[in-house]
């Protein structure tokens, strides 16, 4: 496991990190969430060995990443922010550079290399000088180095950064399989990512952790858990509707999208709205365009838990 004890980072009078305490398993994938300067990235370099901490102590696999650092190291893949490498390489010369210093045996390497050329779709570009490439594939190019060897732990820093759409998916695909058997800390600011590979998460603010939960565990801190939306196909009858839906006994309030015209309900404490509006519909004979229960919106509880800690 990766065991994060008492973890502090100071820069002066600045304190980066501040005395944060977690542990990760295999199995999980931990999203390590948080705005601009929150400590995310700080974390993620103290953990992979590149940055001493102030105090603390972190064990990768039982090693200690500062008095054991090379017996930790071989076991973590780390994929830093901006996917730093020697833009003048190819990216076949870089992995197989990687591979050698990796300590990958020359048997095994070509069969290796092969194999993560083909996962990360880098056979097209690997005769390309590395700054040459796209952000993206240089992304691509930053992941394969992380994975080359094979690592039980793998610290993945904005992963999908510069990708399109599909590339993001695969990318996606691939950590969602690799997961079987690793423990994945990605550190990202995109909430789409946690939602899409994370069964964790955990927020920062100002160094310290605000919350640890799984994803639909915060969902269900949002107010719009177990809300329900509501669009009706004849919009001039939407204020009647609203106001028959206000009167229902599982509703507490509503507030209306004056953009979209989506109405959304919120529920009365220990009730359940979808089933009477429903019902309410069939009986009004509402022409509906919408009706759909919320699970909760996870911008929405980010966005409360760190401007709370802000302000």
């Amino acid at each position: 496991m990766i065991d994060v004890q008492g973890l502090t980072k100071e820069y002066g009078r600045l304190r980066a990190v501040d005395n944060l305490s977690f542990r990760v398993e295999p199995g999980q994938v931990l999203g390590f969430l948080g705005p601009n300067g929150a400590g995310k990235t700080t974390t993620m370099r103290i953990v992979a060995g590149f940055l001493p901490a102030t105090s603390g102590r972190v064990l990768v696999c039982g090693h200690d990443i500062e008095t054991q650092s090379v017996a930790a190291k071989r076991r973590i893949g780390y994929l830093p922010e901006g996917a730093p490498s020697y833009p003048e390489m190819t990216p076949r010369s870089f992995l197989e550079f990687i591979a050698e210093a990796r300590g990958i045996p020359a048997a095994k390497r070509r069969q290796r290399l092969d194999e993560v050329f083909a996962l990360l779709h880098l056979e097209r570009v690997l005769e390309q000088s590395i700054d040459t490439l796209s952000k993206g594939y240089r992304r691509r190019v930053g992941l394969a180095q992380a994975i080359l060897h094979d690592p039980e732990v793998l610290l993945l820093d904005e992963p999908t950064d510069g990708l399109d759409p599909n590339q993001k998916h695969e990318v996606r695909e691939l950590i969602g399989r690799m997961a079987r058997d690793k423990i994945i800390v990605i550190s990202t600011h995109l909430l789409e990512e946690v939602d899409a590979v994370c069964n964790r998460a955990i927020i920062i603010a100002h160094g310290k952790i605000l919350a640890d939960d799984t994803p639909r565990g915060l969902e269900t801190r949002s107010r719009f858990h177990n809300a329900v939306s509501v669009k009706l196909a004849t919009p001039e009858h939407l204020a009647a509707a609203r106001r028959a839906i206000n009167a229902l006994s599982e509703v507490a309030s509503t507030e209306l999208d004056e953009k979209t015209q989506r109405l959304t309900a919120f529920p009365a404490p220990g009730k359940l709205p979808l089933a009477a509006i429903n019902a309410l519909a069939e009986k009004e004979r509402w022409h509906l365009a919408e009706l759909h229960l919320e699970s909760g919106r996870m911008d929405e509880v980010f966005r409360s838990i760190t401007g709370g800690a802000m302000a």
